[in-house]
C-alpha cells in the first residue's frame, strides 16, 4: 500500500492538476502532472489513481488496475524515488482500456516509463 504521505486525496487537489493540462501517456496509462514544487516547499509529492466507469463496468477490474498502479508506484518510491516527479506538487494516474489486459511487469514498466519521460 502507498505509504499516506504520499496519497493524493482531496477533490480540490485532483481538480488543480487537471487544470495544469500536463499529461504524458504511452500504451497503457495517463500521467497527469501538477505545479511544480516551490524552492521552500519540503512536502511529498501526491500520487493519484482514477478509473473511471467508462473504462470498466466492474468494480473488481477497475480495483484490480488501481492495485496494480499503486504497487508500481510504491517499488517506485522505494527503489529510488520518482525521479523527476519529485519536482511536482501531484501526480494522477490513469488507464487506458489496454490496461486492463496487462500483468503487473506491463503495469510496472508503464509506470516507470512515464515518470522517465517527465520533463
Amino acid at each position: 500500500m502507498l505509504p499516506q504521505q504520499y496519497r493524493l486525496k482531496n477533490q480540490k487537489a485532483f481538480e488543480a492538476t487537471y487544470r495544469q493540462r500536463q499529461v504524458v501517456s504511452d500504451t497503457l496509462l495517463s500521467l497527469h502532472i501538477g505545479k511544480k514544487k516551490p524552492e521552500n516547499f519540503s512536502g511529498a509529492t501526491k500520487i493519484g489513481f482514477v478509473v473511471s466507469k467508462k473504462l470498466h463496468k466492474r468494480a473488481t477490474k477497475r480495483n484490480r488496475i488501481k492495485r496494480l498502479m499503486r504497487e508500481a508506484c510504491r517499488l517506485e518510491l522505494k527503489n529510488n524515488g520518482l525521479k523527476n516527479g519529485e519536482k511536482y506538487l501531484s501526480l494522477i494516474f490513469l488507464p487506458k482500456p489496454q490496461a486492463f489486459f496487462a500483468n503487473f511487469r506491463g503495469v510496472q514498466k508503464s509506470v516507470q516509463s512515464l515518470l522517465e519521460k517527465i520533463r
